[in-house]
């Protein structure tokens, strides 16, 4: 589906991409990692006919410069940085909506899902919403339409953990029919959502590689968590992801999105010290498939 071929771009004196060669076909969910000034965004960029460049860049068949309003009318892309758009939000989706003949009702039902409702807002500047906001209706804009690809730069990042759960339910719905890129200069942020992993540096691609497809989408976990001692630090990290607490003051509980599991662990693993117990289950009465630690 989409074909980069000996993709290079320079700033001046700077070569940004340097001979890239990428080959990304539907159902492939990609995992584009790398540090920043990688080439990542770059690259993004190129696919959607903002840059001109040296090589070749295809969506089916399709050149992104020449040919960009047909290749964007594949494409449901979610920004790094939303836009300082000042357009009132209901006139926001409509637009959107017009340029891939989409039905602006269906974006607002994925909103709704995604626990933002639009009409709320529908007089509001964009630019005025909060950071949250601003991702769950570019999500909802992206995912709420006929896309056969999906380019998303850091898309969960100012997500809430309800919001994280609908999100990979939104990207399960697609995973059959859409080839996904999902940018992050973070590996642990998406490693579970992806089966292949391509790494960048200096502009050249470094690491190209298959992962293993174990983790669905769907799953959720019901998640234990027992400390040796109270800490403050650790109720107010793990209250960020809606956990509760139980007991004698020392055990959490909570639900995590099965995609967001390294991601939790990568929490906890701050709070290594004071941690006695972890357990994590596919369901409340399901065997536990992970274990942490155990301090007995």
């Amino acid at each position: 589906m989409i074909r980069f071929e000996k993709l290079s771009k320079r700033f001046r004196r700077n070569e940004v991409l340097k001979e890239v060669d990428l080959a990304i076909d539907r159902g492939h969910r990609v995992a584009l990692v790398g540090s920043n000034g990688a080439g990542k965004t770059t690259l993004i960029r190129c696919l959607l006919g903002e840059y001109t460049y040296q090589g070749r860049v295809s969506v089916d068949g399709l050149d992104p410069r020449h040919d960009r309003r047909r290749v964007l009318s594949k494409v449901g892309f979610v920004p790094q940085l939303p836009p300082p758009v000042k357009m009132p939000v209901r006139q926001l989706v409509r637009f959107a909506a017009s340029l891939c003949r989409a039905d602006p009702e269906r974006m607002e039902a994925v909103a709704a899902r995604l626990g933002l409702e639009v009409a709320r807002f529908h007089g509001q500047p964009f630019v005025k919403l909060s950071g949250g906001q601003k991702q769950k209706l570019l999500i909802a804009i992206a995912l709420g339409r006929d896309s056969e690809l999906l380019v998303m730069d850091e898309p969960s990042a100012n997500l809430d953990p309800d919001a994280r759960h609908i999100f990979f339910e939104l990207l399960a719905e697609k995973q059959e029919k859409s080839a996904m890129i999902i940018s992050s200069h973070r590996l642990d942020e998406v490693a579970a959502l992806v089966n292949r992993v391509v790494e960048m540096d200096q502009g050249r691609v470094v690491l190209d590689d298959r992962v293993a497809d174990l983790v669905e989408l769907t799953s959720r976990l019901f998640c234990r968590v027992k400390l040796g001692h109270p800490e403050p630090a650790f109720a107010k990290a793990i209250g960020e992801w809606q956990f509760r607490q139980c007991g004698d003051g020392l055990e959490w509980q909570g639900i995590v999105a099965g995609p967001d599991r390294l991601r939790f662990l990568g929490v906890l693993s701050r709070y290594a010290a004071i941690l006695a117990s972890i357990h994590m289950d596919e369901d409340v009465s399901g065997p536990i498939v992970a274990a942490g630690l155990t301090n007995d």
